[in-house]
């Protein structure tokens, strides 16, 4: 074991310690660790959104406000709305005739204990304060580790959180992929990882020697799906937004689009006229974020060249007409893609950049066949406003979520559930799913004082009134 192993195995015992000594620990301690969520983000926000734009080259201080700092404030206080209800003992039935003689049944949600939470580069404070606001709600401990490729980010809330709670409540293990591998094979109560699909393998890998359960918050490819009935210009503002927001870089990203047969060109016309009227220049524009490094610049640029190579037409939005190859940054224009097919690479993994691949369908059946022919996607968008079409791709598609008339909103909802499902992720956090997530569902049967056992002719000697149970249970 490594030294920085054994550190985290330290920590982590040290936690589960802790948290075994507090039992029964109250309500009023669950809040106060919220409430210092709350004081922690207001007061180091500005700082946490610097540090990510440092991390990133550059990126929006108002986008880094509203997509991580705001939103870590809105789920704590979501969070402390709801906690009493959420904690609040259910009464279960006991089958009959135990009712009637005085038996319960009930249903307590218990903490776990010890939470592992292991959070991305693209949002790094909104996708690590989220479950962790989760996590405490439910009355855990929660040890973190945050991606290497924010490293600024990552440090800074080591700082920060260690300003705001004890390491027996909070601690951040910041390293590189071996530190990750070695934080994943610890024996957490429950570890949550949010990432890309492959590395979300090696996690379930390393979870399973422990017998950990593991929530799974992936990517994939989510289709947009213009109906005819769409308003093509509305749908075009509201793909750019959601496609230009982060560069692009979020795993609930429009990931292509389909559009009619006969509406592509206005479709196509109606996202790069938006962009346009949201960044008249790019380059030296503050409100445009840039791709976080070389190396995801260059695989984007790869997409795109691969994707030329084999017959599409790239169509490059640059309404400033810009030289980007002369910018010594990694800022990329949106580019459009059509004519794409399934052998270009762009068609098989996830974008995660400003590339939008478009697809072209002559009725709503292809469309839907062509989703279903392929992984399950995280999201899944349509515009239109035929409810008839609109709930046949719903009903006959599957994903992780749906925003409707819309891209990516349904995960700022905190009363909705988020996550994939197949290859787009495993379990849900966000709203009671979340709270549910981080705790143990515990049954518990009161049995009454008379023998109910022996009453119902269920212990030997078995007899007439056994027959007579089982006549009634099983005619």
């Amino acid at each position: 074991m490594t030294t920085q192993a054994a550190a985290m195995t330290a920590i982590l015992e040290a936690q589960r310690s802790a948290f075994t000594l507090a039992r029964p620990e109250s309500l009023s301690v669950r809040k106060d660790r919220l409430q210092r969520v709350i004081a922690m983000m207001k007061e180091s926000g500005d700082d946490l959104a610097r540090a990510i734009s440092r991390d990133f080259g550059h990126r929006s201080h108002e986008q880094s406000l509203m997509t991580d700092i705001m939103p870590s404030v809105t789920a704590a206080k979501y969070c402390l709305k709801n906690i009493d209800k959420w904690a609040r003992t259910e009464r279960r039935s006991p089958p009959f005739p135990l009712g009637l003689l005085g038996a319960r049944a009930e249903l307590r949600y218990e903490p776990k204990g010890v939470i592992g939470v292991v959070s991305p580069w693209n949002f790094p404070v909104g996708l690590t304060v989220a479950p962790m606001v989760q996590a405490f709600a439910a009355g855990n401990r929660v040890m973190v580790k945050p991606s290497e490729f924010t490293e600024d980010t990552s440090e800074m809330m080591k700082t920060v959180f260690a300003k705001h709670f004890a390491e027996e409540e909070l601690a951040v293990c910041t390293g590189g992929p071996d530190v990750g591998q070695a934080f994943c094979s610890l024996p957490f109560d429950h570890l949550l990882f949010t990432g890309a699909t492959p590395i979300g393998k090696h996690v379930l890998h390393a979870a399973a020697d422990n017998l950990v359960p593991v929530t799974l918050e992936l990517g994939g490819k989510s289709p947009t799906i213009l109906g005819r009935s769409a308003n093509i210009e509305r749908a075009g503002e509201r793909i750019a937004m959601g496609k230009m927001l982060n560069a692009g870089q979020i795993c609930l990203a429009p990931d292509y689009m389909m559009v009619p047969q006969d509406l592509e060109d206005r479709a196509i016309g109606a996202v790069s006229k938006a962009v346009g009227a949201m960044y008249p220049t790019l380059l030296a524009n503050d409100d445009y974020t840039s791709v976080v490094n070389a190396r995801h610049r260059d695989r984007l640029q790869g997409l795109i060249d691969d994707a030329k190579a084999k017959g599409a037409e790239a169509i490059e939005v640059n309404p400033g007409n810009e030289d980007f190859a002369a910018s010594n940054g990694h800022k990329m224009p949106l580019t459009i893609l059509r004519g794409v097919s399934d052998d270009m690479k762009v068609m098989q993994d996830e974008i995660f950049g400003p590339v939008l691949p478009v697809k072209t369908y002559k009725a709503i059946d292809e469309a839907i066949d062509y989703v279903n022919a392929h992984d399950r996607p995280l999201g899944l968008y349509y515009f239109g406003e035929d409810s008839g079409e609109r709930e046949q791709v719903l009903t006959r598609t599957i994903s992780g979520g749906v925003t409707v008339n819309d891209v990516v909103f349904h995960v700022s909802i905190d009363d909705l559930p988020f996550g994939g499902i197949g290859p787009s992720g495993m379990g849900s956090y966000h709203g009671p799913e979340g709270f549910k997530t981080f705790s143990h569902a515990r049954s518990v049967y009161h049995q009454p004082k008379m023998n109910v056992a022996k009453l119902a002719g269920l212990m030997p000697p078995y007899g007439k009134t056994t027959q007579k149970t089982l006549a009634r249970e099983l005619g």
